[in-house]
């Protein structure tokens, strides 16, 4: 279900007021836009361009698969493309033809994670510079020097925004995962 309202195209504008007592349940509720500033108040008593959209059509997500990355540890997808966005989900530094890590070191690990995720990406219609955020899991945030030049390298300016943390433990005793979200 979604609608929109926008002078534009010549379509009545909905009075966000009277949506806003009469349809409780329209706020918090999917994904809602405004392009103006003045959202109540208006020198010419019309609305702005407002749009809200909720959706349940299991269509609009698609899983994203490579054999050039290893294939998901669990019942999850290596990414997920829905509303214009690509999910990739935790990447390891495993080598894709062995499921082995590439060695013990999280400079190798990084190398491999990012190459991993390259090829996500790819399939999935995507490059690191579409990548909008990014979310690090370090074994020891000891390591974060080494990791940052490893990953400048990768992602141009600019950068994404990113999340570095200190984890208890990953999966298969890595040293690193990255999860990244790209705009495709």
């Amino acid at each position: 279900m979604a609608w929109c309202a926008v002078r534009s195209l010549n379509v009545p504008a909905v009075d966000m007021r009277a949506l806003r007592t009469r349809a409780p349940l329209a706020a918090g509720a999917g994904f809602a836009s405004v392009a103006s500033t003045a959202l109540w108040r208006s020198p010419k008593r019309s609305l702005p361009f407002a749009c809200f959209a909720i959706s349940t059509d299991s269509r609009i997500k698609e899983a994203v698969q490579t054999e050039k990355a290893p294939a998901a540890l669990g019942p999850y997808s290596q990414a997920t493309k829905a509303n214009n966005f690509l999910f990739v989900s935790g990447v390891l530094g495993l080598v894709p033809e062995t499921g082995k890590f590439i060695s013990d070191s999280v400079e190798d690990q990084t190398e491999q994670v990012l190459k991993n995720m390259g090829e996500i990406l790819k399939a999935g219609g995507a490059s690191y510079a579409a990548v909008v955020k990014t979310t690090i899991m370090l074994a020891d945030l000891k390591d974060f020097k080494k990791v940052n030049e490893i990953y400048a390298k990768y992602f141009p300016l600019p950068a994404p925004a990113r999340s570095t943390y200190q984890v208890a433990a990953l999966p298969l005793d890595a040293k690193i995962e990255i999860e990244c979200i790209a705009a495709i």
